[in-house]
């Protein structure tokens, strides 16, 4: 891990990812796991949430700790209260901070002035958890991560940010189908593209999403809407209405091409309710997943774990 937080899937060597995985496969067949008494984990949310909150308070309770959770109303950061005041105050009280957040910044700001971890549940510019529980459901599939092909069909959002890193991290060839205008961020890409030089992995923007699934092993898509961005709703379902995954775009997918979406799904918009419910589909893998890698983090941080790789 570089330095005490998770903020970027880019805060991961190649090597600690690998063992991250490794780890959480484990813990999923049964290896027993406790974190030293008495820890306590915080969850600072200025975004409702279903997965995040309950994937940390599930992992934190099975590994014998206890959580906190301080909703929208209560956080306020930089409103209510600094940032900075928020991240000296809650250090005294807990062991570890969780934070969902609109604003990477105020995500940034709060690991700065924090004296204790904090991991990125999720800010407006990644989404490292599920991209790590994505990875994990890929190689539970398929059997492998390297060599493998991800089609994302959608917006450039926070998730994408983070699923495209990892996987060009991993040496997983990724293509991204989205409109003009709603692709990747520059500097995510320019990073990715830089991973890939290092793993081999193929890192590709394009518009057309029948080309992206293409021999495709992973057709991945997410909301055209995230939160925060309301006000485009009506804009972005115009702009998109052609980047729906449903069945008719798996026909140009091989046979038996995996499905994902990171949750919440709108049926109808993004992707169809027969491919969502359909045999394709791993999505409640997915989000299963998420707590065994929320585990593993958890035990990294809060000592009952050494994820770190020598050599």
């Amino acid at each position: 891990m570089k330095g005490k937080d998770l903020l970027s899937i880019s805060d991961l060597s190649t090597e600690t990812l690998q063992v991250i995985l490794d780890d959480a496969s484990e813990f999923k067949a049964g290896r027993p796991t406790r974190l030293p008494e008495g820890k306590i984990l915080a969850l600072l949310f200025e975004k409702p949430s279903l997965r995040t909150r309950v994937s940390f308070e599930a992992a934190m309770a099975g590994l014998g700790g206890r959580s906190l959770y301080l909703s929208p109303a209560e956080v306020g950061l930089g409103q209510r209260e600094s940032v900075a005041d928020v991240a000296r105050v809650i250090s005294r009280y807990v062991d570890i901070v969780a934070a969902r957040t609109f604003s990477h910044k105020n995500l940034e700001e709060l690991a700065a002035e924090a004296s204790i971890p904090v991991i990125n549940a999720l800010s407006d510019a990644e989404h490292p958890c599920q991209a790590l529980a994505d990875l994990l459901t890929i190689r539970e599939k398929t059997g492998r991560l390297k060599g493998i092909r991800v089609a994302y069909i959608g917006d450039g959002n926070n998730v994408a940010n983070s699923l495209v890193l990892a996987s060009a991290m991993m040496g997983m060839d990724i293509v991204l189908a989205s409109p003009d205008g709603y692709g990747l961020r520059e500097d995510i890409l320019a990073k990715a593209l830089d991973y890939g030089s290092e793993s081999g992995a193929r890192v590709e923007c394009i518009n057309d999403p029948r080309q992206a699934v293409s021999g495709a092993n992973v057709v991945y898509t997410d909301v055209w809407t995230s939160m925060g961005q309301e006000a485009e709703r009506k804009l972005r379902q115009d702009v998109f209405t052609t980047y729906q995954v449903n069945s008719e775009l798996l026909w140009d997918a091989p046979e038996n091409v995996l499905v994902m979406h990171p949750l919440p799904a709108h049926r109808g918009e993004e992707i169809t309710a027969d491919v969502l419910d359909g045999p394709h589909s791993v999505v409640f893998d997915q989000a299963e997943n998420r707590m065994h890698i929320a585990r593993v983090l958890l035990l990294h941080f809060l000592g009952g774990l050494e994820i770190s790789v020598s050599g």
